[in-house]
């Protein structure tokens, strides 16, 4: 890991020997045209990320590397890059919002993130150690036929890295968001989710909490910048975090997550949905109404009763998100996370056997007892998400699609395990 590291760090000196000219292009586009100081945390880290990712970096690497830039970048004065206030945006009953030019400031966070590479190459700091549990991602996520791709998806094995958290166990995060109504929610929310949660009190303590205050803040950080934008999405989500033995899933809506053990599907969650009796029942004692126009829908409009966003349909379409923990025992093949466009096709029951069926066919079929379950991980498993997004499409399924595989074992394990199971019974 410290050769592949090191030569990252040759590589992108090469292309950056030096810092960014003022004026120039970017290397990578920002998100936004201004940020609040909150805001440039995840949206300099979202940049740092991507810029290092499409270079090859290794992933730990990558995260050491934006935490090293993001904190020089929060010691320097940023007075200079505020905007100017815009005439009608100062109402006396709300304190004003200070902003930042988005591409000058994030032209000095590369810059930071380009001193610390150079920094780093000359002098390569004492590598961290390995993450102790296996974890590989399979992801895949396709427009389908609408009109828009509207999903987000994030994977972060390197949390403890990104944010400099020291806890007893390695924690990673994954979390896929299905927008409407545009992609603004889904996009804030990948960016910014992760790192209200990193920023908990109660993250090691109390999980389930945290990640409730952590939806609940970034959904009041987004009503800031819809107000301020004139935004108006709104966005479900499913975000889980893998804490040593403990698996913590927390949603909105009906997006998805869940477990399978030794071949066999545990629920995890009751996903958010209008015609949920406990939800109808919520709504109506707000003075709301689910009706049915085409689907159950809050006040004839959405056709989910929790999001992230939909400010014109709060509290009725609810920002306050559900928690569940799970201990996990060492049993489990993987956790998969999904939106409905996968859901509304594939029964939860359906995902152990499909998944199998796809990792059987992601074996080199020329390859025979030991040297197939000797192929890596990187091989047998990255195409299975891509063939259960297929099944559910294939299956009548629309809408935007995305499929996160997290497994928890290597996929030969559960091909020699599970596998040879089923075909004893």
């Amino acid at each position: 890991m410290e050769e592949e590291a090191r030569s990252f760090l040759g590589r992108f000196v090469d292309e950056f020997p030096a810092a960014l000219e003022e004026g120039s292009p970017l290397p990578v586009s920002p998100l936004s045209r201004k940020v609040t100081l909150e805001e440039l945390h995840g949206e300099s880290l979202e940049l740092g990320l991507r810029l290092l990712a499409a270079r090859g970096a290794p992933a730990g690497l990558s995260a050491l590397l934006c935490r090293a830039a993001l904190s020089q970048l929060l010691q320097n004065d940023l007075s200079p890059l505020h905007c100017a206030q815009e005439a009608g945006d100062h109402q006396e009953e709300e304190p004003r919002v200070v902003l930042l030019q988005s591409e000058p400031v994030q032209r000095l966070f590369l810059n930071k993130l380009i001193e610390v590479t150079l920094a780093w190459h000359q002098d390569f700091p004492e590598p961290p150690p390995s993450p102790s549990r296996f974890l590989h991602c399979s992801v895949h996520a396709i427009k389908n036929t609408r009109r828009k791709m509207e999903d987000k998806h994030l994977a972060l094995a390197e949390f403890n890295q990104l944010f400099g958290i020291q806890s007893a166990g390695d924690c990673a995060y994954y979390a896929v968001f299905d927008g409407h109504g545009g992609v603004d929610a889904a996009t804030y929310a990948a960016t910014h989710l992760h790192v209200a949660l990193s920023k908990q009190e109660t993250l090691q303590s109390d999980t389930a909490s945290a990640f409730q205050r952590a939806f609940r803040h970034t959904d009041d950080m987004f009503r800031g910048k819809a107000k301020r934008e004139r935004l108006r999405s709104g966005s479900t989500g499913v975000a889980v975090l893998i804490q040593g033995p403990q698996l913590s899933v927390a949603w909105l809506g009906d997006s998805q997550a869940i477990l399978v053990r030794e071949g066999h599907a545990v629920t995890l969650m009751d996903p958010h949905k209008p015609d949920r009796e406990d939800e109808k029942q919520r709504i109506e004692d707000l003075g709301g109404c689910i009706t049915f126009v085409g689907c159950w829908r809050v006040n004839g409009t959405y056709a989910v009763s929790r999001a992230l966003g939909d400010f014109d349909q709060k509290p009725y379409v609810s920002g306050e998100a559900d928690c569940s923990t799970t201990q996990l025992l060492g049993d489990e093949d993987y956790v998969l996370l999904a939106c409905d466009g996968f859901f509304d096709a594939v029964r939860p029951s359906e995902v152990p056997h499909l998944v199998l069926d796809a990792l059987h066919q992601s074996v080199d079929p020329e390859s025979e007892g030991d040297a197939a379950l000797e192929q890596s991980e990187d091989t047998v498993g990255l195409r299975v998400a891509q063939q259960l997004v297929c099944h559910a499409k294939a299956a009548g399924s629309s809408d935007n699609i995305t499929v996160m595989l997290v497994f928890l074992r290597p996929p030969q394990q559960i091909l020699a395990t599970t596998g040879t199971a089923q075909k004893e019974q």
